[in-house]
């Protein structure tokens, strides 16, 4: 009989997660939202027992941050007790997020829980029938930042072992849009031939490479405007001639971007059932959501209903039905878009307004930002900002300034 394992992969928890930003929703919504990384968790030990694995990988950051609250250990350790009930091993490493050396106070774990104990590449020997099946790799961050290369140390252990997982929470070199921690190079980790790459810290769901499989499983649960979609884990199974992954959603509510265009609506109330019926039209067959909502229009009519605060209004109305739906949706957040085209003569013209169009086009916005975001305080509360942020941000404020100089002809 051929060997094969299966497991659950899966990374970045981030249980307890404070949900920054969300305050001013309803009180009952937001302890959902609260509860919800835990809520995920109990899916993903579902899984692991539904699909009878042989093992969970957990690669980094299973807690927002390195002092984990009693409540988070606790239910952590209650889900793997779950897990130990089904005869499944738990191998899981800490990140950059729950680093070793900041919790002070850790719970112990039952002993189907292995967990990789500091920063140095070491293994771990699942056997299966009484015979060694698979030697999974990895190491924990000690401190806050593992910023030297890894993927050296993983190597191959000698003897009959069957198949070979690395486990590694860290980002590659190129990558721009994240903290750059234990980078590496795709080149580096196929030369360890090994049989799968379990990695952690990238919340966005990717393959990186499929033979031999190199892959981001995502967070769970998504935590902010910019996890949107559904998150989860893979399972995962080896055999000596295939490997099938299946990605297994867990996600107890999802964030999603809906874009409205609402250049028919002539009045404030159409407004209403307009924004209400496209929700119902492209959430429906999905579950708790939280929405940001970005309404576009070519008419003037927009901009003046939000600048006379009628929108409030308007989303207050919609949320009133959405909200108490089955499957409920929250429109947390909204913006409105006035849509109309700078025209290329224009834009090209010797004059101030064509000055003002192709300034905006070659000038970065982040220099008269930088104070903002290097803020000891503010900088806790922002996001980070993406290019795509930078182009949204120096659209709008492009059309909205050329329309202002425009407006009654010019004068």
């Amino acid at each position: 009989m051929a060997e094969q394992i299966s497991f659950i992969h899966a990374a970045d928890l981030h249980l307890d997660s404070p949900f920054k930003g969300l305050a001013h929703i309803p009180e009952h919504i937001f302890k959902k939202v609260r509860n919800s990384t835990f809520d995920a968790l109990d899916r993903l030990v579902q899984s692991a027992v539904d699909k009878k694995v042989d093992f969970v990988l957990i690669v980094g950051d299973l807690f927002d941050n390195e002092k984990q609250s009693l409540k988070a250990q606790v239910r952590l350790r209650r889900a793997f007790e779950e897990l130990r009930r089904h005869d499944i091993n738990v191998y899981l490493s800490y990140g950059n997020h729950d680093f070793i050396n900041g919790n002070i106070h850790p719970v112990t774990y039952p002993d189907n829980v292995f967990i990789f104990p500091n920063e140095k590449v070491s293994h771990f020997t699942f056997e299966k029938n009484n015979d060694p099946s698979a030697a999974i790799y990895g190491f924990s961050y000690e401190n806050r930042a593992v910023l030297e290369e890894k993927t050296k140390e993983y190597q191959r252990i000698s003897g009959k072992v069957p198949f070979h997982i690395g486990m590694l929470h860290g980002s590659l070199h190129s990558n721009t849009d994240h903290d750059v921690y234990a980078p590496f190079y795709l080149s580096d980790l196929t030369k360890r031939n090994f049989d799968y790459w379990a990695l952690g810290h990238i919340h966005q769901r990717e393959v990186l490479k499929e033979s031999p499989p190199i892959v981001y499983p995502g967070n769970i649960q998504g935590r902010n405007r910019k996890e949107t979609g559904e998150k989860g884990c893979y399972h995962v199974v080896l055999s000596e001639t295939d490997t099938t992954m299946t990605f297994m959603p867990l996600q107890s509510l999802q964030y999603n971007a809906l874009t409205v265009d609402v250049s028919d609506c002539s009045e404030p109330h159409q407004l209403e059932t307009k924004i209400q019926n496209e929700i119902n039209e492209c959430t429906k067959n999905s579950g708790p959501q939280l929405l940001q909502l970005l309404l576009k229009s070519n008419q003037d009519n927009l901009q003046n209903w939000d600048d006379e605060q009628m929108m409030d209004e308007v989303i207050e109305l919609v949320n009133e039905t959405i909200l108490h739906q089955a499957n409920w949706k929250y429109i947390f957040r909204y913006q409105v878009e006035r849509l109309f085209s700078i025209d290329k003569e224009l834009a090209q013209g010797e004059h101030f307004v064509g000055e003002v169009i192709r300034h905006f086009d070659d000038v970065s916005i982040q220099s008269y930002l930088k104070e903002l975001y290097q803020h000891k305080q503010a900088r806790k509360y922002m996001d980070t900002m993406t290019n795509e942020d930078e182009m949204r941000i120096k659209q709008k404020a492009k059309h909205m300034l050329v329309h202002e100089l425009l407006k009654n002809g010019g004068d």
